[in-house]
């Protein structure tokens, strides 16, 4: 909104008023001794009371005007902390003279941010409030808030002016703040069991750690290019060569690939890595955590989410390929010949990809087939080696690997493994993906030189871990796009002269 706006204009002259008679309307004063929460928690017992106020309590409390009911000598105003909302009743007759009438009516009005002294009261209407005997301007808002009190409630506006959506949708500003805490309780969760938290390189020579296109930088210093990193897993393997044995990082990943309800171009996730156990190990843990967080969350374990209620005392284990007969419905002769797993896809209507393997193949079933039908959590183990390539072949048909992803309401949670540690077997891996590469799959793995040598002197039995942190927050929060729970996620420009299209 343009500064020529005539409401803003209107309020620019207000705050002028405001400092030509002598009240700073962008105070630095604050001398608040409490939040609005705590200043209900701590009064509740005035309902009780037979006088229904208690003039000899006294606090301070601030926060932002939303709304206003001005009346003849006193009026009702709402003020909203990070905390809570709270009713302060305003009366002319205990304000500095003139204070009331010439300043309060006339210059302070919704959006603004105040500051209030007074004692506690239950109105007539039973709701507990502050009776004010003092009140400052602390800050002039001169972009008038969304009509009325109702919030925002167009997505583009709110995606793309988060703070307008903070100010005006406390739900928002709650989903906020339990991504905070699934964070905080992660890092505990992993620390109380031993792991070292690390950090890694965000710029990387190659793309490495996961098959996905990578966003380019050029680093000037060295006059090299670098890739923002796609995920930190050869890194944290490489300290487990070095000599740690149970390490994780929480941080952001970056890939250059498409955006839909559930990816964003930059992402957050934990990955952890525990040396000396497998991923049958991972599959405990993972419970071990989810059941943390709900614990500490205080979350049921019957979650809704949308139309559904997903059940985290029935977490499930099946393998890829039995899954996409006995969950995806797949005959069980397709599942196992390339040339039937094509013609069964083009006869409904889905393309494949020429070049594909068996592996990529199977894969594609069971992404069509097979997650959206996953509710409960369930670990799908034993993925195709084609489609593995950092992951530990099975000792008993190496065909597969030792290897599982996280499946909750349709959605992948987690990708966990045995990790690869032969160093022949890796560079063999590499060498197969750069022909993917060759072939035109601009996802596939770069050849890691380094990585491989790493490995050369002696990684110990791994599991790796990554679990999506942005998914798991729209899943406990009962969010349906990635958007809701990043506060600024990835938008395409706007031309000034354009406007918000309706998602």
């Amino acid at each position: 909104m343009p500064l020529s706006n005539k409401y803003i204009q209107q309020r620019i002259e207000k705050a002028k008023i405001l400092k030509e008679a002598g009240f700073n309307p962008y105070a630095n004063n604050s001398q608040r001794n409490t939040n609005i929460e705590k200043f209900l928690n701590v009064n509740s017992d005035i309902a009780e009371s037979e006088e229904k106020r208690d003039e000899n309590r006294h606090y301070i409390v601030s926060g932002r005007i939303k709304l206003m009911r001005i009346m003849g000598k006193a009026s009702f105003v709402k003020i909203e902390d990070e905390s809570g909302m709270l009713q302060v009743y305003v009366a002319r007759d205990n304000l500095p003279e003139g204070f009331y009438n010439t300043i309060f009516k006339k210059n302070i009005e919704v959006g603004d941010i105040i500051e209030v002294g007074g004692y506690p009261f239950v109105t007539g209407q039973g709701e507990l409030s502050l009776h004010a005997d003092s009140l400052s301007l602390l800050t002039k808002s001169i972009n008038p808030l969304p009509e009325k009190f109702h919030g925002v409630t167009d997505k583009e506006i709110r995606y793309r002016k988060r703070y307008l959506d903070l100010i005006m949708n406390a739900e928002v500003r709650k989903t906020f703040q339990i991504r905070s805490r699934v964070i905080s309780l992660t890092r505990r969760f992993f620390e109380d069991k031993g792991f070292l938290e690390v950090e890694t390189p965000m710029m990387h020579p190659i793309a490495g750690g996961a098959n996905a296109k990578p966003f380019v930088t050029h680093h000037n210093a060295l006059g090299i290019d670098r890739y923002l990193r796609i995920a930190p897993e050869l890194y944290l393997k490489r300290l487990i060569v070095g000599g740690f044995e149970a390490v994780f990082e929480i941080n952001r990943n970056f890939r250059n690939e498409g955006m839909d309800a559930t990816h964003n171009p930059e992402f957050t996730s934990i990955e952890f890595y525990w040396a000396y156990k497998t991923y049958k190990d991972l599959i405990e843990i993972t419970k071990e955590y989810f059941g943390y967080l709900f614990d500490h969350l205080d979350l049921p374990t019957l979650l809704p989410y949308g139309d559904m209620k997903v059940n985290f005392d029935n977490f499930q284990e099946i393998p890829l390929i039995e899954s996409l007969t006995t969950i995806g419905g797949v005959p069980v002769e397709v599942t196992q010949d390339k040339e039937k797993i094509i013609t069964y896809l083009n006869d409904k209507g889905i393309t494949v990809k020429p070049g594909m393997n068996l592996g990529q193949l199977q894969g594609e079933l069971f992404d069509a087939f097979v997650e959206e039908k996953l509710i409960d959590p369930t670990f799908i183990t034993e993925y195709p080696v084609e489609i593995s390539p950092l992951a530990r072949r099975s000792d008993t048909n190496p065909d597969i690997t030792e290897r599982f992803e996280l499946f909750i309401a349709g959605r992948e949670i987690a990708n966990a493994f045995s990790e690869l540690n032969d160093p022949i077997d890796q560079l063999s891996r590499f060498e197969g993906q750069m022909k993917a590469k060759d072939s035109g799959d601009d996802e596939a793995h770069e050849m890691d030189k380094d990585f491989v040598e790493a490995l050369s002197y002696g990684m110990a039995p791994t599991a790796g871990q990554g679990i999506g942190i942005d998914r798991l927050v729209m899943l406990l929060t009962n969010e349906h796009s990635i958007r809701d729970v990043l506060l600024f996620p990835a938008m395409k420009p706007l031309n000034s002269e354009e406007t918000p299209e309706e998602e």
